[in-house]
């Protein structure tokens, strides 16, 4: 079994590419780390490294090795991330995090009700993906995640928020612009702009397609919904969003029309289940439910 100081060794040699750097990196001599090295691929009976003009090179066969080292390094991280909060103890800071699709609009309407209500609250916003949501409130990093999917793990707790609908993003002056509704067929005929459906969001967008057995074939993949509306805005294609993230008055180059398909799109407020809420975060939950109603009924009456 690898230690950590192994593992920490081979690690500096991956980022560094040197046995020198890999040394200057911890602080040791490079004798010391060479050593370190030959142990280490004796023991495991494995080259680690090629050696190629002075540097050091992955070899093929062990790439699944330096993933895995990759991933013990983050939780080694958080780990610390843990401790030191441990240390300094209540901080006085209101630490919470917002998925994409909410944090464009819907989000910053909320931080500043809760601004106005607490003037002095000193706040720290992150933007999570889902699959980063379980580390970020297991670890304590934050309080609460305002999240586009319902996330089934026993530490966590999901509360609803609000449902809204899914919309269709076409380029101004396009053929479809010229119509209150599109269906999802007319859509699937054009270039789609869109998340990865393997993405849990990516998911929401693409089940409407295949409920209705049309592909969801897209021509060009972003990672975010903001990148979408700007590609979009690009006329580089259409695509399907979900209402709170396309909450703003207007978005240049881009018209947003209802599908005549029924959609939905649900949020939640999750936490961790063993931490009591403080004020703070009932208060954000509230206020971000009902800029969500406010959204929904803003484009009811449009």
């Amino acid at each position: 079994m690898l230690t950590l100081r192994q593992i920490e060794v081979i690690r500096a040699i991956m980022l560094a590419g040197t046995v020198k750097g890999a040394a200057d990196l911890l602080g040791v001599s490079a004798p010391g780390i060479s050593r370190v090295m030959k142990h280490t691929e004796g023991q495991l009976g494995l080259r680690l490294f090629s050696r190629n003009h002075g540097r050091f090179v992955p070899t093929t066969e062990a790439h699944g090795i330096f993933a895995q080292i990759n991933e013990v390094f983050t939780k080694v991280e958080n780990l610390q991330f843990s401790i030191d909060a441990l240390k300094k103890g209540v901080g006085g800071v209101f630490s919470f995090a917002s998925a994409p699709s909410i944090s464009q609009h819907i989000l910053p309407r909320a931080v500043k009700r809760l601004r106005q209500k607490f003037p002095a609250l000193r706040m720290n916003i992150n933007i999570l993906k889902i699959e980063e949501t379980i580390d970020y409130l297991l670890l304590k990093k934050g309080e609460v995640v305002a999240m586009s999917f319902k996330i089934d793990h026993p530490g966590l707790v999901s509360y609803p928020l609000a449902a809204g609908r899914l919309v269709a993003l076409v380029p101004e002056g396009h053929a479809l612009a010229d119509k209150r509704v599109v269906s999802l067929a007319e859509l699937a005929a054009e270039p789609l702009i869109g998340i990865d459906p393997a993405d849990p969001y990516g998911q929401i967008l693409a089940a409407p397609f295949g409920e209705h057995g049309l592909a969801y074939d897209l021509a060009i993949q972003a990672r975010f919904g903001q990148t979408v509306a700007s590609l979009v805005a690009a006329n580089l294609g259409v695509a399907v969003l979900d209402e709170f993230s396309m909450a703003a008055a207007a978005t240049p180059g881009v018209a947003v029309r209802a599908i005549a398909e029924p959609t939905s799109f649900k949020t939640y407020g999750v936490f961790n289940a063993e931490v009591s809420r403080s004020i703070f975060a009932d208060e954000l939950i509230e206020f971000i439910r009902q800029e969500m109603r406010a959204a929904v009924a803003a484009r009811g009456r449009g």
